[in-house]
């Protein structure tokens, strides 16, 4: 005996059902008359965000030319933003390209940097243990909020990028990364929210 409900009751009822709330919780996001719009997205934007992301990931973990490069992707509104650290131009140059051919990518900021000199595996470690500290300092930190900032770390160098509010957000993260010990220099790729 089947418990599952015939296709054209799960039609009938449950997508109508689905819609009104999608569209019920699209509401919620809307800023009040006479408010100023605030740089927030919609669910369905921060979806199409997330797929977007996952699409670049795959076409780039796919890509020959890419596979080396230690590449982070944020994206806001169909804006992709590329960080990290790469082997070679040739690198940097083709993620830019691979991620701008992604349906719904509507611009690429490639923040991409060169890899200088071999990496130990005492670096590496190094490096781990950096970050994670990065993270976890920024998640205890009351102004920060959230892990909305990617970290990359190569020999005691560190990469943020990502999306904040401000600029004082993105400075107060700067300051977040400095106090944690072993960091050697912050690159700032944080951009505020539009």
């Amino acid at each position: 005996m089947s418990y599952l409900m015939p296709t054209t009751l799960r039609t009938k009822y449950i997508l109508p059902v689905l819609s009104a709330s999608l569209l019920i919780l699209a509401g919620c996001n809307k800023a009040p008359d006479g408010a100023a719009p605030n740089a927030s997205t919609t669910i369905g934007v921060e979806i199409d965000d997330s797929v977007i992301t996952t699409k670049v990931k795959t076409a780039m973990m796919s890509d020959d030319i890419i596979k080396g490069a230690d590449v982070k992707i944020e994206t806001r509104k169909g804006e992709v933003l590329l960080s990290g650290f790469a082997d070679n131009q040739a690198q940097i140059d083709h993620s830019a390209a691979v991620a701008m051919a992604v349906e719904g990518v509507k611009k690429v900021d490639n923040k991409l940097v060169l890899k200088e000199g071999k990496q130990t595996v005492g670096n590496k470690i190094d490096d781990s243990v950096i970050t994670a500290g990065i993270k976890t300092a920024m998640l205890q930190d009351a102004q920060m909020k959230s892990m909305d900032v990617a970290v990359v770390t190569r020999k005691g160098e560190v990469q943020l990028s990502g999306f904040v509010d401000s600029e004082l957000q993105a400075t107060h993260a700067i300051e977040v990364a400095k106090s944690v010990s072993g960091v050697q220099s912050v690159i700032n790729n944080l951009k505020v929210k539009n």
